[in-house]
C-alpha cells in the first residue's frame, strides 16, 4: 500500500446529499462530495461541491477548507459574514454554529477531524 494519495476525482464515485430539510433556509441546494481519504481517528479528506441556497451549520468536528471555485458566504451566529472565494482558507471549530450560504456553485477541498 502507498503512504500517500491524490486527490483524483475522476476515480471516485461522489456521495449526492442535501441539507437536512429542518436547517434549509433558502433555496434547494445539493451536494457532491468525492472521499479521497478516511483514516485511523476519525480524520477524513476529500472534495465537497454545493449548489446554491442557504442552510443552518453546527460544526461538532475540526474541519480546515481551501475553495477552490465558487462564492459562499459563512457567518457565525452573532457574528459578521465571510465571503469565501477562490483561494479562500478557513477552519471551523467544534461548536460553531452560524449559516452557509452559497452565491454560486462552490467547491472546496478539506481535512476533517472528528
Amino acid at each position: 500500500m502507498q503512504a500517500w494519495t491524490t486527490f483524483d476525482l475522476a476515480t471516485i464515485k461522489p456521495e449526492e446529499g442535501a441539507p437536512a430539510p429542518d436547517r434549509l433556509i433558502e433555496g434547494d441546494p445539493q451536494f457532491r462530495t468525492w472521499n479521497v481519504e478516511e483514516a485511523d481517528g476519525g480524520i477524513y479528506a476529500g472534495v465537497w461541491e454545493a449548489t446554491p441556497g442557504t442552510w443552518r451549520i453546527v460544526y461538532e468536528e475540526w474541519e480546515y477548507f481551501h475553495i477552490l471555485s465558487g462564492h459562499s458566504i459563512v457567518t457565525e451566529e452573532g457574528g459578521k459574514p465571510v465571503h469565501l472565494r477562490a483561494g479562500d482558507r478557513m477552519v471551523l471549530r467544534p461548536g460553531f454554529k452560524g449559516t452557509w450560504q452559497v452565491f454560486e456553485t462552490t467547491r472546496k477541498d478539506y481535512v476533517i477531524r472528528l
